[in-house]
């Protein structure tokens, strides 16, 4: 991790950090989840640097970016496809998480042409909240972000480990420091439908979902939906794994995305 190279990369009234590894072979951009940080791929990203040059992303309001003032209207696909266009990365990967995921696929069909594969791990495929809604939910996360920038890092593992006992240890130091560093006005507000987003995506895709009785926010409905709304995603559940497959079944995810990324 040492040798992973920092930077910052200009987008629309700001900035987003990011980490590099700068190892031979293409691009791949990670995107991560709401409340995490580009460290939060350390795990897959070591799987993987031995074939690809792995930029994480920290998205607005997160990490070491730039935050979000209150009542702006933010989606973090519009960043995303800045920053992949001021890095000036060329045939790009992109894997996204959550609402990361939800951010790769708005991307994607922004710059089509940039973007040459795109792994998509449990997006929200949910109506999105209307201002009311969004704004009681940034209140929530606002009074536990609070909560947490009065605990240590260890504190925040050790509940995370109680919470989440499947997860591997490699996973928690990152998570935790993210909670401390999250601002709640980075909750997004969906300039698009998910339909709409997912319709547009013209890169062979491959989203990989959990199961909702654990949590994974794709719907049985919605992955029949998508079956029929756009050909070039492919869908494959995880068993076993809930929204945070990649922590939960890390193995499966993967084996998963390998053998995507080598047939894609």
């Amino acid at each position: 991790m040492t040798d992973w190279r920092s930077g910052r990369v200009e987008v629309s009234d700001g900035y987003l950090a990011y980490r590099r590894t700068g190892t031979k072979g293409p691009p791949l951009v990670l995107a991560h989840g709401l409340t995490d940080n580009g460290l939060c791929w350390a795990r897959l990203t070591a799987a993987l640097s031995d074939q690809f040059d792995i930029v994480m992303l920290d998205a607005r309001g997160h990490g070491d970016s730039s935050r979000i003032p209150a009542d702006v209207m933010h989606d973090p696909g519009d960043d995303l496809a800045q920053a992949v266009t001021a890095l000036d990365l060329q045939a790009v990967t992109i894997i996204g998480h959550s609402v990361g995921a939800r951010a790769a696929a708005r991307c994607a069909g922004e710059i089509p042409d940039l973007v040459s594969r795109l792994i998509l791990e449990d997006p929200p495929l949910v109506p999105p909240a209307d201002p009311a809604e969004r704004r009681k939910r940034v209140d929530m996360l606002r009074e536990r972000t609070a909560t947490f920038r009065e605990l240590s890092d260890e504190q925040i593992m050790a509940i995370g480990k109680t919470q989440t006992p499947d997860w591997h240890d490699e996973d928690f130091p990152a998570w935790a420091a993210a909670k401390r560093q999250f601002d709640p006005e980075a909750y997004p507000a969906w300039s698009q439908p998910w339909q709409e987003a997912l319709s547009r995506v013209s890169a062979p895709s491959l989203l990989i979902h959990g199961e909702p009785a654990r949590g994974s926010l794709v719907p049985d409905e919605a992955v029949q939906e998508l079956g029929s709304l756009n050909p070039l995603i492919r869908c494959i559940r995880i068993h076993g794994a809930g929204h945070n497959i990649r922590r939960e079944r890390f193995s499966e995810y993967l084996s998963a995305v390998r053998t995507f990324l080598e047939a894609a």
